[in-house]
């Protein structure tokens, strides 16, 4: 029977603490591979900017274009103007946007981050419910149909493509009609408030593969200390 020695008994551990450094950075880079809704709650009876975001393309190609479709229970859908996009609708009967296409003015290349921001309208009897926003992403090579939508019961979160979803919360104050404070000057301080509320998250990326970039190096760097001694 062959024996382990102290110094392959700290090879073997540093082995598998660099496998479970590896397998803990590969779990939340995969969670971060979606595209993104935020915020993901809206308040009805008023306006509301959401924004779509991303930061990968399709298994490495660059993103040229987000297709977006509005649920159907939406009362109103407009695009924000961005340089960083060109815009086009689609409306129904009503008149109200039923797909916004952004088209990239450049290819946003793969492991940068970009938004795509719009103002959605639910009405109250909307209150507590959730809708999917069904997101397309084109890309210069294939497209990623961020369409699934969870049923009764299964966790969104075993979707492959889950499709970005918002709930519908309490009625906005309608003391404006609805509108952003902002058009009102007494409302600076709690329309720049709402602005920052509103804003999208930052996205991890970076900084999960910084820290798994250093878990990796200081784990190598033991690993042939340990083999020197051996």
């Amino acid at each position: 029977m062959s024996r382990i020695t102290p110094a392959r008994r700290r090879v073997r551990t540093l082995a598998g603490f660099t496998a479970g450094a590896a397998l803990a950075l590969a779990l939340p880079l995969a969670a971060s591979a979606h595209v993104h809704v935020t915020p993901e709650e809206v308040a009805a009876n008023g306006s509301t900017r959401i924004d779509f975001a991303f930061s990968h393309g399709c298994d490495g190609s660059p993103t040229t274009a987000l297709v977006v479709d509005i649920p159907a229970e939406a009362q109103g859908a407009t695009p924000v103007v961005d340089g960083a996009w060109t815009i086009t609708t689609e409306a129904g009967e009503s008149g109200i946007p039923t797909r916004i296409t952004y088209t990239a003015v450049t290819p946003v290349p793969d492991a940068y981050a970009a938004s795509a921001g719009m103002n959605v309208i639910f009405p109250g009897s909307a209150e507590g419910e959730s809708f999917a926003f069904p997101v397309t992403q084109q890309c210069e090579a294939g497209e990623a149909a961020w369409v699934e939508i969870a049923e009764d019961g299964q966790d969104p979160h075993d979707l492959e493509y889950p499709a970005p979803v918002v709930v519908v919360g309490a009625a906005a104050d309608t003391e404006h009609g609805g509108h952003a404070s902002g058009e009102h000057g007494d409302d600076t301080a709690a329309d720049a408030e709402n602005a920052t509320a509103a804003a999208p998250a930052a996205d991890p990326l970076p900084v999960w593969l910084s820290a798994g970039a250093l878990v990796v190096a200081a784990a190598a760097l033991v690993l042939a200390i340990a083999r020197r001694r051996a």
